[in-house]
């Protein structure tokens, strides 16, 4: 198989790992990978998944390459935060939650780092269509969720300033009644609190 003949069956693919060349070619020798990568042909990404060097590298692309590359995952915590214009802080590394342990993938591209959340906690995502493919996301309600469920020592007025939350994206895009329901399966009294708190303080109440 050459690099062109390769190219052309996996057009479709923004990422393709080895086993989906090998559907292909079953017997397709991975040393030619190496041939491909030092000639500049593809680009690895992390260990059995690859880029063609001439794809576009956005923010999708690597949306997509984090879902694919840990599974089952979905993108949420600061680069879901900053997805919805809720955090004024550029976001560098791709942060994902999985029932999976919690990793940090290093790529020449960004790094991919997920953090663990129980299985019954993996849904509020939404896809979004990428070429022929689609990306996993938080909604904006489980967004927030994710990210006080896992930074447990947010509870305070000086926490929640520290934020620089965008508290008119929020409010003006969120769905309370989703948020509550949501709020309800992680079954948590201090992070029900906590949630509460936070959502008088960005709607100018006391608490």
């Amino acid at each position: 198989m050459t690099i062109l003949t390769l190219k052309s069956l996996l057009k479709d693919y923004p990422i393709f790992s080895v086993n989906d060349i090998i559907k292909i070619e079953p017997k397709f020798h991975r040393q030619r990978l190496v041939e491909w990568q030092n000639k500049g042909y593809i680009k690895k990404i992390v260990d059995k998944f690859y880029i063609f060097s001439d794809t576009e590298i956005n923010d999708e692309l690597l949306y997509l390459i984090s879902n694919r590359i840990y599974q089952p995952s979905y993108v949420s915590l600061e680069t879901a935060l900053r997805y919805y214009n809720l955090i004024p802080e550029n976001v560098y590394t791709i942060t994902a939650v999985s029932s999976k342990r919690t990793y940090l993938f290093n790529s020449t591209f960004t790094n991919f780092q997920y953090r663990k959340i129980k299985p019954v906690l993996i849904f509020g995502y939404k896809g979004i269509k990428y070429k022929n493919y689609t990306y996993k996301i938080a909604e904006i309600e489980k967004t927030v969720l994710d990210y006080f469920y896992l930074n447990s020592q947010l509870k305070t007025k000086e926490h929640f300033e520290e934020m620089r939350f965008n508290s008119s994206e929020f409010l003006e895009n969120y769905s309370n009644e989703k948020l509550m329901k949501y709020l309800d399966i992680f079954s948590s009294k201090s992070l029900s609190k906590r949630i509460n708190n936070f959502i008088s303080f960005i709607s100018n109440d006391n608490f």
